[in-house]
């Protein structure tokens, strides 16, 4: 009798215990390190060195080794075989990085297929969650932002009528379609609208169509990278802000990281997204003191940094939680209604949908009094999802 007792008290001790820790998860990092895009794949894998630095490269006992691949841009032909290699050949236990839609798209079926969990830090296509149950992401969606702007355009922006101008890719549908139901919802007219290519366009001949209209206002969506402040620059240099019309275009036009460069040409641009490196909260002042630290007094981080550090403080989570054994649906239970108070403020993983729930705030471009132009917060949307899974 007591024999049993024993083995029936180690048996259950033994359920009780943790997990026994994996020495080593290893994290695929896939950015564009090269080709025009590389600014941001800069940004992004900053943002990863300084989480690693400020909170170590090792959680609970578990090192986190990160093995960084380079897609080259929007190219998922690439994006898919350096995935496979990093599932079959390095062994990786999760995936992130993803600056592009058509590249997270690409490795959907791989996701799916290994129950690789899949952090999105950055690709903003509404669509891109529901391609793999192992994909959550971190950043934002198209819609989130933009159908709320063009709300707000048509009810406080003082707009009437708009044309719509935007990158021919997936994330530029959904901001040209979002803005436009959000416009036109809340009574104002696009007058039309037009799709630019994604690599090396000429702004010139799609912002003379958008002159000869003479709207009130351009909402454009351009990709983040050296594009919008070119943007920027081409509208005025056409003589578009002469004629009155008025720019208000996608976050990545007013980057907290580019914002110095485009000098008085950035004054009074609002816009709509879920960060700014001069809002006011602990989180935030904290992440942007240990960003100036590592990177210089005059280097702000921006939306794709505050991405990558919420995915990296996701990342930490699962692998403490998990106890370093990471495995794909165990992961994704992790994963699923995740909360933390991120430097954009509090965010949520919608449990149903793998994608953020978030605030969004309408911002404008003011000079400080120190000289310096600083994306300032003019009002606060709470705690929004996705609209398009919302529907």
């Amino acid at each position: 009798m007591k024999r049993w007792i024993v083995v029936l008290l180690a048996t259950v001790l033994g359920m009780a215990a943790p997990a026994a820790q994996a020495e080593t998860v290893k994290i695929g990092l896939l950015l564009p390190y090269s080709g025009v895009f590389a600014r941001l794949a800069q940004t992004m894998d900053d943002a990863v060195k300084l989480w690693v630095k400020e909170h170590g490269d090792s959680v609970g006992g578990t090192k986190i080794e990160i093995i960084r691949r380079d897609t080259t841009g929007p190219k998922p032909e690439v994006a898919k075989r350096l995935a496979q290699e990093l599932i079959t050949r390095d062994h990786v236990n999760l995936l992130t990085g993803f600056v592009f839609t058509p590249n997270a798209l690409a490795v959907a079926p791989l996701a799916t297929e290994a129950k690789m969990p899949t952090v999105i830090m950055n690709a903003a296509t509404a669509v891109i969650t529901t391609k793999s149950p192992y994909f959550t992401r971190v950043s934002l969606t198209l819609p989130q932002t933009t159908l709320i702007f063009g709300r707000w355009a048509a009810t406080k922006g003082g707009m009437k009528r708009v044309y719509v101008a935007v990158s021919d890719y997936g994330p530029g549908y959904d901001a040209e379609a979002s803005f436009k139901d959000g416009f036109t919802e809340a009574g104002g007219t696009v007058v039309g609208s037009v799709r630019f290519p994604l690599a090396n366009p000429d702004f010139a001949p799609f912002l003379q169509r958008v002159l000869d209209q003479k709207p009130d206002g351009l909402y454009a969506f351009i990709p983040g990278g050296s594009q919008p402040p070119a943007f920027v620059k081409a509208f005025h240099d056409l003589g578009l802000a002469r004629a009155h019309i008025r720019l208000m275009p996608s976050q990545e036009a007013t980057d907290d990281a580019d914002l110095q460069n485009l000098g008085d040409l950035a004054v009074g641009i609002v816009t709509a997204t879920n960060y700014s490196s001069a809002r006011h909260s602990a989180a935030n002042e904290k992440f942007v003191a240990a960003w100036h630290a590592a990177y210089g007094a005059h280097n702000d981080p921006d939306f794709f940094a505050v991405g990558a550090w919420d995915g990296m403080a996701l990342i930490d989570d699962v692998v403490r939680k998990l106890h370093g054994k990471i495995e794909g649906d165990r992961a994704m239970t992790v994963i699923k209604g995740w909360k933390h108070e991120s430097p954009r403020g509090p965010i949520t993983i919608d449990p149903e949908t793998r994608d953020i729930i978030q605030n969004i705030y309408i911002r404008e471009v003011k000079r400080g009094d120190d000289g310096e132009l600083y994306n300032v917060e003019l009002e606060t949307f709470e705690n929004v999802k996705d609209p398009v899974k919302a529907a």
